[in-house]
């Protein structure tokens, strides 16, 4: 049996409410195979990427806390830390606790059971130097000999004691009181006084080696009294530069130096607003933004936009989709982008195409479409509308950036400030947001080219329809739960039903309020030209899209019943005047393949066409007074006349119309389909613990877990240990002996359910890498999986394998 850690102890102690805060918070470490025991998700939270996961959600008072408590060394008491933090008054202590708290329902800091705070291992590495604090004396004293111990305190006017341990607990003691090491700082020279008083504000050197180092480096001015005396502790290589001890620089700061601690958020200017404005603004906003995205999508379905070389949609292709859909910059950028991670569009050789889920996407109700792409929004790990990098350089739209973990925790800092505001109340100004964003997610990604920190995702929320008023709307408060069934009730309470008529006026105009239906767009598009999109669509009929239509294989007599459909009232004169006598030219001239032949039965009009001046190009030249032949392909005569305003068409093979209608291109998905199901005897896939899963209960899984014994035994299949749970946990435990056997439950359970996971692999060059990995197939000793970093199939070595993580 392994020993019950501190963190285990403190869990076992807690009741089924607060254990199920814990677990509500890190849903990471209660992934499938769901823990058996406290001790087994004591271990799974404190897992260096768990804590990880954790960190960038906290505020900004709960690391300055953590990184206050780092710089103690853990185990310290609450009043060490009070102490250091200035918190001793009531309002400042009651703000501690609160944060103390905080952290404890992350299992980030707990009290062990003699009353010291104590924390997660990985949370105290998360700082290099907390407070700009080196390591303590006895850290910086490894490997220091008994004798320089001896002369450290014959030097400081210390009687030495015997053993070498005694000498360095006299050192620590002497070192750890700051009136001595002030007095003895006192009688230093000038030179040792001003070099100790500036490496006691400065954050600690590190030395970074290159090439190869000086054997015996040059001491700085007075540092030599300094080394002599531990006041400066230097590496027994000599190595880089002399280093403070923690206890030295705390004793020269003063007590008056303290840590900072902010646990008041950045005061906002509010503004009184009506819940129903709010609504009605969020109302607007989103259906407008959702007419826009079905626009947008529709163009790229009609032409799918072309990549770069170096990858991505650039400026042009985006220009040319914002003008045809009649959408700016930034809403272009924002429906490319979530589409893309929603998997409307993947990559398609040199393009970037909708996929077949776009098709069913864009029958749905805009509502259902919207939903769709907020929450791809919520999760997108980039700022989609930043059109700038930091040397101001144009991005292109679905470049391939690296995932940014700030920009996601900039978006939900956004919410997390909107939400503290009190009902009824928004924000005058939405730009004074972006302090608060930084006080709720200090690991916030803020671009250097934004004049007001936070602009751009504040922007991106108000196109959205999250921020109305500068308050968060409904949208954003189901958005912030993660509720995505409430989400969907109120996307759907918002934002109207798909219109299915029009407004069909004398001008040749046809007007649309809300959002086209699927149907009424697609009719319309292929027979007038949009002008304007948004809360109203407007349309404009002329002969070149009647033509279009015809063209497509339409009939006038089709064209007419079909919008007479959906027309609000009948159809205007003007229209169906517009209609019969572009279809009473469409098809007088005919043209026939052959590189390529006219024909047609008015010989005049042949005539004309072979005296065209304009038409020379072609070379067409008279056969019969019906017939001409052309020295241009077919394609490139009928481009030509119809410039000039005639309207032929063109032949097939074997002498009928040829219908010009053109299928949209379609890509395929990004990742293959599984080469055939994963599980295994049986075995369904695990609950899905994503945010808002209903399928995460974590009362009852904190209810089976204080009924559980306190540990789970350590199988040691070579050793005559414990039984695994199955084949798979047993063979991956025999060829990845490093992992413990946690980490070894979680990969089998991937392996047996065909869940993704991610995995800290060594690569054959030694480097350690991150790999999410999915479609595992286990063939020992390695493990076959296709790895979206490389997005490829790829075989990796189990030994290799020394992490675990769920995706």
């Amino acid at each position: 049996m392994k020993p019950r850690s501190t963190l285990a102890t403190w869990l076992g102690g807690l009741d089924g409410s607060r254990l199920a805060r814990v677990l509500e918070r890190r849903r990471d470490a209660a992934a499938a195979p769901e823990p058996r025991s406290v001790g087994e998700l004591a271990e799974r939270l404190q897992r260096p990427g768990s804590v990880a996961l954790a960190l960038p959600r906290l505020a900004r008072p709960h690391l300055q806390v953590a990184e206050a408590l780092a710089a103690l060394r853990a185990p310290a008491s609450r009043d060490a830390l009070a102490e250091l933090l200035e918190a001793a008054d009531d309002e400042a202590a009651r703000e501690l606790d609160a944060v103390l708290e905080a952290l404890a329902d992350h299992a980030l800091v707990w009290f062990d059971g003699a009353g010291k705070l104590r924390m997660a291992g990985a949370l105290r590495h998360a700082w290099d130097a907390p407070l700009g604090l080196d390591a303590p004396l006895e850290e910086l004293l490894t490997g220091t000999t008994s004798d320089e111990l001896r002369d450290m305190l014959a030097a400081l006017g210390v009687k030495p004691p015997g053993t070498k341990s005694q000498r360095l607990a006299a050192l620590a003691e002497h070192h750890g009181d700051p009136e001595r090491v002030l007095s003895v700082l006192a009688e230093a020279p000038a030179a040792t006084r001003k070099l100790l008083e500036d490496r006691a504000g400065a954050r600690p050197a590190r030395f970074i080696m290159s090439g190869s180092p000086d054997p015996d480096p040059e001491p700085e001015p007075g540092a030599r009294w300094a080394l002599d005396r531990g006041l400066l502790i230097e590496d027994r290589h000599r190595y880089g530069p002399a280093r403070m001890p923690a206890e030295v620089a705390l004793a020269l700061r003063g007590p008056g130096r303290h840590a900072p601690f902010q646990p008041v958020p950045p005061s906002v200017e509010r503004v009184s607003v009506a819940p129903v404005d709010v609504d009605r603004e969020a109302s607007a906003v989103a259906s407008t933004f959702a007419a826009g995205a079905a626009s947008v999508l529709s163009v790229c379905s009609t032409t799918a936009p072309a990549r770069l070389r170096s990858g991505g949609i650039g400026a042009r292709e985006l220009a040319r989709i914002g003008k045809a859909a009649h959408a700016d910059d930034a809403v272009v950028r924002l429906v490319l982008e979530t589409a893309y991670a929603a998997g409307l569009m993947a990559r398609n050789g040199d393009h970037v195409a909708p996929t077949g889920a776009y098709d069913a996407w864009a029958e749905q109700e805009p509502s259902e479409q919207f939903a769709v792409l907020l929450q791809a929004w919520w999760n997108l790990a980039l700022t989609p509308t930043r059109a700038r990098d930091e040397d101001g350089k144009a991005l292109p739209a679905l470049g391939g950036a690296p995932p940014c973990n700030g920009c996601v925790q900039a978006r939900h800092g956004l919410l997390a400030a909107a939400a503290r505001l009190p009902a009824g109340h928004g924000a005058r100004v939405t730009a004074d947001l972006g302090p608060l964003i930084a006080w709720h997610r200090p690991f916030a990604d803020c671009s250097l080219q934004e004049d007001t920190p936070f602009a751009t995702v504040i922007r991106e929320a108000e196109l959205l329809g999250v921020l109305a008023r500068g308050a968060l709307s409904a949208l954003g408060i189901h958005l912030q739960t993660g509720d995505p069934e409430a989400l969907g009730v109120e996307c759907r309470r918002l934002l109207p039903s798909a219109t299915a008529t029009a407004r069909l006026g004398a001008d040749l105009t046809a007007v649309v309020t809300g959002t086209p239906s699927t149907r009424l767009a697609a009719l319309l598009d292929s027979v007038a030209d949009r002008e304007t999109s948004g809360t109203a669509s407007v349309w404009r009929f002329s002969a070149a899209g009647v033509r279009r239509a015809l063209d497509a294989g339409h009939t006038p007599e089709g064209i007419t019943a079909d919008l007479a459909a959906v027309a609000a009232g009948p159809l205007p004169q003007p229209l169906s005047y517009l209609i019969a006598d572009t279809a009473r030219g469409h098809g007088r001239v005919r043209i026939a393949p052959a590189a390529c032949v006219l024909h047609g039965d008015e010989p005049a009009l042949l005539a004309e066409l072979a005296a065209h001046r304009k038409l020379a190009k072609l070379g067409l030249r008279r056969l019969a007074p019906t017939v001409l032949i052309s020295r241009s392909p077919l394609d490139a005569t009928l481009a030509a006349l119809r410039a000039e305003g005639y309207a032929p068409v063109a032949e097939t093979d074997e002498g009928t119309v040829r219908i010009e209608k053109t299928r949209p291109r379609r890509a395929a998905a990004a990742v293959p389909a599984p080469r055939g199901s994963r599980a295994r005897g049986g075995r369904t896939a695990a609950p899905n613990l994503a945010k808002g899963s209903t399928d995460f209960d974590p009362i009852a899984l904190a209810t089976r877990l204080l009924a559980a014994p306190a540990t789970i035994p350590d199988p040691a299949p070579f050793e005559g240990g414990a039984p695994f749970a199955t084949d798979t946990e047993e063979i991956v435990a025999g060829w990845a002996k490093q992992l413990p056997y946690t980490d070894v439950r979680q990969l089998a359970h991937a392996i047996d359910t065909g869940q993704a996971i991610t995995v800290e692999y060594v690569a054959a060059s030694g480097n350690l890498t991150v790999r999410t990995l999915s479609r595992l197939e286990l063939a020992p000793p390695h493990l076959e999986a296709w790895c979206h970093l490389r997005e490829d199939e790829r075989v990796f070595t189990l030994s290799r394998v020394h992490g675990v993580m769920p995706t």
